[in-house]
């Protein structure tokens, strides 16, 4: 296992990650069979990739801030907050969704991501938070019980979790 210079932090998006944020990311995206087509136009013009990602911007149609998962030079993951809900995140999305690509995945960085993520949900004013996940995806139901998560019904073909901030 690779020795990380220093402890992850969430931080906004940075240039500093280039390299390892793009090789993590194909990684990732060919390990799950995702589309790969948007990383040539943000390797040419990594400055603007990460420019369109800084500050809170309307996504999903809410209010929503991305974070990196990061230490020195390395990505590790990403964690989106979003500040509001829609009658769709409601039943699918909820108020944070997370990932660790997959070179760091097993290793417990999920798990301190989500819970510094919701120390930054509780700064924005939210006094709880909604995650949801697939049935099927049990690391992410143990990292979201990990962090005090607690199920509510399921509706559509998520799992639905609410974490107190």
């Amino acid at each position: 296992m690779i020795t990380l210079p220093e402890a992850p932090r969430l931080l906004p998006p940075s240039t500093a990650v280039k390299v390892s944020y793009l090789t993590g990311e194909q990684v990732d995206c060919v390990a799950r069979g995702s589309e790969t087509d948007w990383l040539g136009p943000a390797s040419e013009d990594f400055d603007g990739f990460v420019a369109a990602r800084v500050g809170v911007k309307e996504r999903w149609n809410v209010p929503s801030t991305v974070f990196w998962y990061q230490a020195g030079e390395h990505y590790l993951g990403t964690l989106v907050i979003r500040h509001e809900l829609t009658d769709e995140l409601f039943v699918e999305g909820g108020h944070i969704g997370y990932h660790v690509v997959a070179p760091w995945q097993r290793q417990g960085h999920a798990t301190r991501m989500l819970g510094a993520g919701i120390a930054h949900a509780r700064d924005l004013g939210l006094s709880r938070v909604l995650l949801t996940c697939a049935p099927e995806n049990e690391p992410s139901r143990r990292v979201i019980a990990a962090n005090g998560g607690k199920q509510d019904e399921t509706l559509g073909d998520a799992l639905r979790f609410w974490i107190d901030c």
